[in-house]
């Protein structure tokens, strides 16, 4: 996957980090020379830029990225501005930070895919609700394990957890599912989704449409699961 992330402040470069890591390809964009310097060696390549600048920013090479992250702060208005250039430029998925409710809305109506609010997400988080397709949510038990929240396959919609034989055919263990109340929204705080837990489950219940599974596993087995089982793969 290649991302462009803007702006190289605690939350931005910690999750350019962060997907360096996993082996993506990262371009880190700053208009601090300190901070470019500082981090040229950490992520995959660093631009010195001023992304309110659309000239400059047309000759990034939009077509070929996949996520562009617009993880600006301290800066409201110019966060709305580059978030605003990247989606007239046609960013195929744009995400952008929000710092409080009204922001959000502003960049709900410049039609951001995703809204992300790190001072109540990790960036550890949200690097694997990036890199690993699909993933609803997640929490890193390790380097090499995670649990993790993904919706429930289409291929696995009215099939019970002893007919997929998870354990056995992709070594994952389901911990339970979650059934969600209300459409799912990307919300800026976390407590106001409507979702009720199973608790531990039935292995003869069937699976329903929409339904959440809960999944622990390591890192490598859960991706090769989501590759195998969703569209955009």
């Amino acid at each position: 996957m290649k991302y462009i992330i803007v702006g190289l402040g605690n939350f931005g470069a910690s999750l350019a980090q962060r997907l360096t890591s996993l082996g993506n390809e990262v371009i880190g964009i700053d208009k601090s020379m300190k901070k470019i310097e500082y981090f040229k060696e950490k992520i995959t390549h660093t631009i010195r830029m001023d992304a309110t600048d659309e000239i400059e920013v047309r000759d990034l090479p939009l077509e070929e990225t996949d996520v562009v992250i617009v993880t600006i702060g301290e800066n409201q208005g110019e966060n709305i501005m580059v978030t605003a250039l990247f989606k007239n430029l046609g960013a195929k998925e744009l995400i952008s930070r929000a710092m409080n409710p009204l922001h959000k809305k502003v960049l709900q109506a410049i039609g951001v895919d995703k809204i992300v609010h790190p001072e109540a997400e990790i960036a550890d988080r949200w690097s694997s609700k990036l890199h690993y397709e699909d993933i609803i949510d997640s929490f890193e038990l390790s380097d090499e394990f995670s649990i993790v929240q993904i919706e429930v396959p289409e291929k696995f919609v009215n099939k019970t957890l002893t007919e997929l034989e998870l354990r056995k055919k992709h070594n994952l263990l389901v911990l339970t599912t979650i059934q969600k109340n209300k459409s799912d929204e990307q919300s800026i705080d976390e407590n106001d989704k409507s979702e009720k837990i199973k608790g531990v489950l039935d292995p003869n219940k069937k699976l329903l449409d929409k339904e959440i599974l809960v999944i622990f596993g390591c890192n490598e087995d859960i991706e090769s699961f989501t590759k195998k089982f969703y569209s955009n793969n």
